[in-house]
């Protein structure tokens, strides 16, 4: 959803993941960044029924902070452009013609 303020964050994101266990929640630091993930905080599905998961890489300097899952709820999905930006684009009819 978002890019962190890379023309294209994928590359960034495969190298981040890719040393990181496929567990369903993880903290972990990657070469001074942080691979996050979470199940949503509100319970959401997809379509199939599935909790919907998600997953961030965290830059320094907030990545000193986030060093659980806990902590990166706190400091990366209570942002206001973070879970509040994907509840405006879930909580919609067709959450997929939201994103933009």
């Amino acid at each position: 959803m978002l890019d962190g303020g890379h023309a294209d964050p994928l590359p960034i994101y495969d190298e981040v993941f890719s040393h990181v266990a496929d567990e369903r929640e993880l903290c972990a630091e990657v070469g001074g960044r942080v691979a996050l993930r979470f199940a949503d905080p509100q319970g959401r599905k997809d379509l199939a029924g599935r909790i919907i998961v998600h997953e961030f890489v965290v830059f320094l300097p907030l990545a000193a902070k986030v060093v659980t899952v806990d902590e990166g709820l706190q400091h990366i999905w209570n942002r206001p452009d973070i879970g509040d930006r994907y509840s405006e684009i879930w909580n919609v009819p067709d959450p997929g013609a939201a994103v933009t």
